[in-house]
């Protein structure tokens, strides 16, 4: 019998989900799409759904579970809730910023934050970076900070170079 995952992100879109979720699979490595239900003619009057149309979009970013509904157009996503993307080099942070921000909202992009086609907020990471802003000596972390905060798309040397003095 297959491991149930506990928790699973359950992303509200209008009617993108599919769309949306082959999006999101195209840009991360062990990505999948692995299910996908369509609204019936049950509930109709209440969910509004057309039979047939897609409902939930089940898929895996790099082997992490979530799952895209179409929900309608009643909710939005804010920044309230981001998913951060760790890497451990500066190409990979310039190819998920790339790919992710590819027609996003491009007033929404600060501090390594960016918002992608969707309005979905994205944190791309450097893995390295909670060691650097987490450093005991408040002079190190303070100076990572300060690097920090203009920068939109983030950059390792330079965060790292700030860190050493």
């Amino acid at each position: 019998m297959p491991t149930i995952r506990r928790i699973i992100p359950c992303l509200w879109f209008d009617s993108q989900a599919e769309e949306a979720a082959k999006f999101y699979v195209s840009i991360f490595e062990r990505s999948r799409i692995t299910g996908l239900t369509r609204y019936g003619t049950e509930g109709q009057e209440i969910h509004g759904g057309k039979p047939g149309s897609v409902l939930t979009v089940a898929f895996e970013l790099d082997g992490e579970p979530f799952t895209a509904l179409n929900g309608g157009p009643l909710f939005r996503f804010t920044e309230a809730v981001s998913f951060q993307v760790m890497c451990e080099t500066q190409a990979e942070i310039d190819r998920y910023w790339s790919k992710l921000s590819a027609g996003g909202d491009e007033k929404a992009q600060q501090c390594g934050w960016l918002k992608d086609k969707y309005g979905l907020s994205w944190q791309v990471v450097p893995a390295v970076l909670p060691a650097l802003i987490g450093d005991p000596d408040p002079a190190k972390a303070g100076r990572v900070m300060k690097a920090l905060l203009p920068m939109k798309k983030l950059d390792i040397q330079a965060l790292k170079q700030a860190h050493a003095g």
